[in-house]
């Protein structure tokens, strides 16, 4: 039963506006989360996206709650508002309209901005409307920190990575026998990701669990018993896959024999491939850049893969001639075609096989729902980032992704609780619980997000801050998922762009020079991050401003 039930449409507004901020952090937090992974092409979109779905939504519900109380409870005094709890209802729901309008233009223009800082601001600016700036925690407890992760997040994550990928350099891709050397090292790499993963939910991050109050032996057992099952698993059944499809380059190989395990050791030898025929067993993942030891004309002859445009441009470099096939007389007009008339992407395939049927008939109508619904799946973001001879798309794309062959040659819902808390007991607690349902509906918005807009912000990051492979896009997602787990454990609010963008210069950076990083997109990122608090904070401001003065201003009685 309520206790505020004349203040439902508060509740209204605050469940509309939480949705949206929850959608962009799908759109804009978690899909620079991912920009790393699918800009290596280790993962397509597909299945980025239902990466990011599953791991989203559980550690919403898992382990939201305890940051959630952080941002509610840490920036401006409850007990301040003790005599009118409907004021800070009022000033959540303000909240709540600056930061998801702000996180909105922010994803629309593709700038990566911390939508936890956003939030932040948000609560700032209700502060200083309805209390007063001293009435804001400024100390490290409150605000301050949050200045201070603008440094200290980037830079952790950058160590980290630069470690983690220091060690995959030096321990396998620079030995003599890197893919023997890789092979050994997977377990580790897995066991030390299965480790952070499940410490970041029995270490004091799945408040939904209640494991509080586990001692140092159920917590310690449980992150080693996770790690060794999982090696266990890799010893069993991913190891003969790896060595069948890598080592004896089994072209017969299928992905769904991974579950044959050990029986794959004992299959016979290799049969030769056929006359004619060509199979990629292992993909080439620098296809269309352009790096310290690959020819620019080579780069752009990689044969196109399916989805992918082929780029007409030509790159004019000395003796490109001598690179000719020496049956390209013959092909000429084919080419000639071929140039005039491109490959069409993943997309425009996918616009088309919509419009085949009319939209009234049942087959039309469910293609185009089909198109919509995937329409944010459908994108070749590695692409859409810009390349060799291919333009980037996206807002301020012909500045911030200019000309990146020049870097990549250099590398070999917080309120929302607090809204709900007072209307159902019209109490304003220091420490209220956060409904399972709240946790659920966030998730639930967060994946919308980003399979409905994601693609947006993942092209304007990966290859466009530093050339990607999936060595470094491991390093990179390892150092950052470390400083989030830590930062998770000790509460601190800090934001997954901070995180993945520190990371990733750090990686970067282990190239030898700083001339592998896109620097325009640093300054680009750092703006963000810097005017997130000051505009988020003034619109929630000016608005909560606005409604408490609208009576003796004569607005309304």
């Amino acid at each position: 039963m309520a206790a505020l039930p004349q203040y439902d449409y508060i509740l209204a507004f605050g469940v509309l506006f939480a949705f949206l901020d929850a959608w962009n952090i799908g759109a804009n937090d978690v899909a620079n989360s991912f920009a790393t992974s699918v800009s290596s092409r280790s993962l397509t979109m597909l299945q980025a996206m239902c990466i990011a779905t599953v791991c989203e939504f559980g550690g919403a519900v898992l382990a939201g709650s305890r940051v959630s109380g952080t941002i509610k409870n840490d920036v401006i005094p409850a007990e301040a508002f003790t005599d009118q709890p409907s004021m800070l209802m009022l000033a959540m729901c303000c909240a709540l309209v600056g930061s998801s309008l702000w996180l909105t233009l922010a994803t629309k223009i593709g700038l990566p901005v911390s939508t936890t800082h956003s939030i932040v601001g948000g609560i700032i600016g209700v502060g200083f409307a309805s209390l007063s700036p001293g009435q804001v925690d400024w100390s490290w407890g409150g605000v301050s920190q949050v200045f201070a992760a603008w440094v200290i997040a980037p830079g952790i994550a950058g160590i980290f990575g630069a470690i983690v990928f220091l060690i995959t350099k030096y321990g396998v891709l620079e030995r003599k026998r890197p893919l023997h050397n890789g092979l050994m090292m997977i377990p580790l790499y897995f066991g030390v990701t299965a480790g952070v993963l499940t410490m970041s939910i029995v270490w004091k991050g799945a408040a939904s669990l209640d494991l509080d109050d586990w001692g140092v032996a159920p917590t310690v057992g449980t992150i080693f018993g996770v790690v060794g099952g999982v090696i266990l698993l890799y010893a069993v059944f991913l190891l003969p896959y790896l060595y069948r499809r890598l080592v004896l380059e089994d072209w017969t190989l299928k992905s769904w024999e991974v579950i044959k395990g050990p029986l794959l050791w004992r299959r016979g030898a290799v049969p030769p491939m056929p006359e004619g025929q060509q199979k990629q067993i292992i993909q080439d993942y620098y296809r269309g850049h352009v790096t310290s030891n690959t020819n620019p004309v080579v780069a752009n002859q990689i044969a196109v893969q399916p989805g992918e445009r082929r780029s007409s441009a030509k790159i004019d470099v000395p003796g490109s001639e001598k690179l000719r096939p020496a049956d390209s007389s013959d092909n000429s007009d084919i080419e000639a075609s071929e140039q005039s008339l491109p490959a069409l992407t993943i997309e425009e395939q996918a616009k088309l096989v919509a419009r085949e049927n009319p939209w009234t008939t049942p087959a039309g109508f469910f293609a185009r729902a089909k198109y919509y619904f995937f329409r944010g799946v459908n994108r070749d973001v590695v692409a859409e980032q810009g390349g060799a001879g291919i333009k980037p798309k996206g807002f301020a794309a012909s500045f911030l992704a200019k000309d990146l062959t020049k870097y990549h040659q250099h590398v070999p819902a917080g309120p929302f609780a607090a809204i709900y808390q007072i209307w159902r007991t019209n109490e304003t607690l220091d420490d209220s619980e956060v409904p399972i349902w709240i946790l659920a509906f966030g998730g639930a918005a967060i994946s919308i997000g980003l399979w409905t807009y994601g693609y947006n912000m993942m092209r304007n990051l990966g290859n466009r801050l530093t050339l990607h492979s999936p060595s470094r896009g491991f390093s990179m997602e390892l150092g950052a998922a470390l400083t989030v787990v830590i930062a998770t454990r000790l509460a601190l609010p800090i934001s997954t762009t901070q995180c993945i963008t520190g990371a990733t210069v750090g990686v970067a950076l282990c190239s030898g020079t700083w001339r592998a990083v896109n620097w325009r997109m640093i300054a680009w990122i750092y703006m963000g991050w810097i005017i997130t608090l000051p505009v988020a904070g003034t619109i929630s401001g000016c608005l909560l401003g606005i409604i408490i003065n609208a009576p003796r201003w004569g607005v309304v009685d």
